[in-house]
């Protein structure tokens, strides 16, 4: 039996090496929020193939901006571009069309959305609620089903290392990107949080039956024991989601592309930190209070 414990520290140190580079990029750029938070227009038009002119902010703002404040310009591909500002209505819309129509050539609208300041404060106060909700009664139920606080907290810390990568991960790409974070990121990372908790489960679960059937075995043996019998059903669990959310990312449509991208980096994340986190860190928290109860040796 391999001793997956014996690299506890190496498993941290993999860890950090996407935790902090994606909390450099959280605390520089934060996360790019999308219409749904930030409440105004959304207006995506396709270009006609035959229009030679090429679309810059440039040769947009002087177009635009007699009819609405220009917010930003985001070239989604040669002839694809997405305008963003403050909330217009429908007529305002067919009137900058007509308008770019005329200077640039024919358009067609993709998405047009408008959404209001208050709706997008009181979806982000929803997001944050709901995710402190949800990590709270995690938290309470790890607790009450393994009657050791230890499982509850160890179980939250491996969740909150798949929140911080997958958070790292789309603060990097809203930089280098454009992306943006909407309700669906919300309904991804809400996913993510309650597969990597339920992998979790499965192997605390092995750890407390390995007490009772082995009680002579050291607590790290228990724990190494356990990860071993769960690891390959954890391993072929996730391939099959991972596959599938690679066929939707490659094959899908340009509005699931992020949503399937965060569930993958969730699930890929999720997997490692069942095994190699949530494991770990009940071995360490084991060592350090009986390190912390063990009485020192006094020297006359």
């Amino acid at each position: 039996m391999i001793n997956f414990m014996k690299y506890k520290y190496l498993y941290f140190a993999f860890s950090l090496l996407f935790i902090i580079p994606g909390a450099y990029f959280l605390i520089r750029f934060g996360l790019k929020p999308a219409l749904d938070f930030t409440g105004g227009t959304l207006l995506e038009l396709s270009i006609n193939p035959q229009a030679n002119q090429i679309l810059t902010t440039d040769s947009l703002k002087p177009i635009t901006e007699p009819i609405i404040p220009f917010s930003s310009l985001q070239q989604v591909d040669s002839r694809t571009f997405i305008i963003r500002s403050q909330q217009f209505d429908q007529p305002t819309n067919q009137k900058l069309q007509t308008e770019i129509t005329a200077k640039i050539g024919e358009t067609q609208e993709k998405r047009f959305e408008t959404i209001g300041p208050t709706l997008g404060k009181e979806l982000i106060r929803k997001t944050i609620v709901g995710i402190l909700l949800a990590s709270g009664f995690i938290l309470f139920y790890v607790a009450i089903r393994f009657k050791d606080k230890k499982y509850g907290i160890c179980a939250i810390l491996a969740m909150l290392h798949d929140s911080f990568i997958l958070l790292g991960a789309f603060s990097f790409l809203g930089v280098y990107q454009g992306v943006e974070i909407d309700a669906l990121f919300v309904t991804a990372m809400l996913t993510i949080l309650s597969f990597s908790v339920h992998d979790t489960i499965v192997v605390y679960d092995r750890i407390r039956e390995s007490i009772r059937l082995y009680p002579k075995l050291s607590f790290t043996g228990l724990v190494n024991k356990a990860v071993t019998e769960t690891l390959g059903r954890s391993v072929n669990n996730s391939l099959t989601i991972i596959f599938m959310l690679l066929c939707l990312y490659l094959l899908g449509g340009e509005t699931t592309k992020w949503f399937v991208l965060a569930l993958l980096i969730g699930t890929i994340s999720g997997t490692y930190s069942s095994t190699f986190t949530a494991a770990p860190l009940l071995v360490l928290w084991e060592e350090l209070k009986v390190k912390h109860h063990t009485p020192k040796t006094s020297h006359l």
